[in-house]
């Protein structure tokens, strides 16, 4: 009898551990099976403060390794566009674009989880993190300590991305929930290539 129950305990560990075991695995296949992808996201920003969260949407594309459309549409649009060299931060309302070099601006940031190589180890650390709202999550923190964030965390259900929710370095949690996503779309060079509008200030490179 006493050994019966002590498998049953050693049964009731294990199991929530192989439930949780293919998050990593589905973040890996994931990545290896998408060389491009588009789908329209909302975002929440939530505040260390407890502030009232700030929400924006818009469209996302990436055409690994190194490209990169992030186009927020509302409230206020922002866009960001990697050619795979260059990093440029567009806000019209500013009339500004700031540039970076693609190295240093996506190295080790949540956007190099998906739109970089699958280098992935080399750059991060990745644990499984459990099951919540439906979906299987991995935890993914930076092994390098000025990448502005301390931890993402990416939620899969049926090997496909559905949410990512990032801790930066100040606190602030920023979560993404994905929808409609297309994975291997035919995307266009154009949607990777931005040109200053006359008359916008450009910051940087």
């Amino acid at each position: 009898m006493k050994i019966a129950q002590k498998w049953l305990c050693t049964a009731a560990l294990a199991f929530p551990l192989l439930a949780h075991a293919g998050a990593i695995d589905q973040l890996h296949q994931f990545l290896q099976s998408t060389r491009t992808l588009k789908a329209e996201f909302s975002q929440t920003v939530i505040a260390k403060s407890g502030r009232k969260p700030q929400q924006s949407s818009g469209l996302v594309a990436i055409s690994r390794p190194g490209k990169l459309r992030w186009e927020i549409q509302k409230p206020y649009p922002q866009l960001v566009v990697g050619d795979g060299e260059k990093v440029w931060i567009h806000d019209p309302e500013l009339q500004q674009v700031t540039v970076r070099k693609a190295g240093q601006a996506i190295g080790s940031s949540p956007a190099a989880l998906l739109s970089g190589s699958n280098e992935l180890d080399k750059n991060f650390t990745l644990k499984e993190a459990g099951s919540g709202d439906g979906l299987d999550w991995v935890e993914a923190t930076p092994k390098a300590s000025d990448s502005g964030f301390e931890r993402v965390r990416m939620g899969f259900a049926g090997g496909d991305l559905k949410a990512m929710e990032l801790l930066d370095s100040f606190g602030q949690t920023t979560v993404v929930r994905f929808a409609k996503l297309e994975r291997n779309p035919a995307l266009p060079a154009s949607v990777f290539r931005f040109t200053p509008p006359a008359g916008t200030d450009v910051v940087g490179e």
